[in-house]
């Protein structure tokens, strides 16, 4: 499919609609038994959701839609990673809801951009994507504040490790990240970035708030 502005802006515009406060959860699932579930998450993503490590990612404040999707890909082998897999495949349906709930229910990660020099090229990027390029503008799916799309399983990016999302963007582009049929559109638009490009877009995603 070709990508256009017009497009771009009809998506943009149907991603605002989308985007309103969420009263409850999309996922039927208790934030109280989640935190009871989550000690072990904390050796990677910390005890607020929030990692130390920068190519671990941020989970807290993401989408319980989104995070559901994405455990159930680890445990079906659809998404690879050993230290996630050796930790979903005892998961049963319900512990992945409520821990889905819980880390949606925490405040998520507010960063400075990770290189202040990037932040035009980082910003025209998401914004705007690239034309010439037919890369679609990143808001278009995840928001202009990257708070990302709870309904339609698009994730929030806001405050985002730059190396995690750097590392993901890259991941897409090889193909070595495909875990369902909603990825062929990051794979083709990060397939058609360059490595400053995407190191640019990653160091913005971080500032996001």
């Amino acid at each position: 499919m070709k990508i256009t502005l017009a497009y771009v802006c009809a998506v943009a515009g149907m991603t605002l609609a989308a985007l309103q406060v969420q009263a409850e959860s999309l996922v039927d699932g208790s934030a109280e038994a989640g935190k009871n579930k989550a000690i072990t998450c904390a050796a990677c993503h910390g005890a607020a959701g929030i990692s130390a490590n920068p190519l671990w990612p941020n989970i807290a404040g993401q989408s319980a839609p989104y995070l559901v999707a994405q455990l159930k890909a680890f445990k079906d082998g659809a998404r690879n990673d050993a230290l996630m897999t050796s930790q979903v495949m005892m998961l049963s349906e319900q512990d992945m809801a409520d821990l889905a709930v819980y880390f949606e229910s925490l405040r998520g990660p507010a960063q400075a951009v990770a290189d202040p020099d990037l932040v035009s090229k980082g910003e025209a990027l998401y914004r705007g994507g690239e034309v010439s390029k037919e890369v679609a503008a990143c808001m278009a799916c995840h928001g202009p504040s990257g708070a990302g799309n709870p309904a339609a399983k698009y994730p929030a990016i806001k405050g985002q490790h730059a190396a995690y999302t750097a590392k993901q963007l890259r991941d897409y582009a090889s193909g070595a990240r495909a875990s369902d049929g909603k990825t062929r559109v990051m794979r083709d638009i990060a397939g058609k970035l360059s490595e400053d490009e995407i190191v640019a877009l990653a160091s913005y995603v971080q500032g996001l708030k």
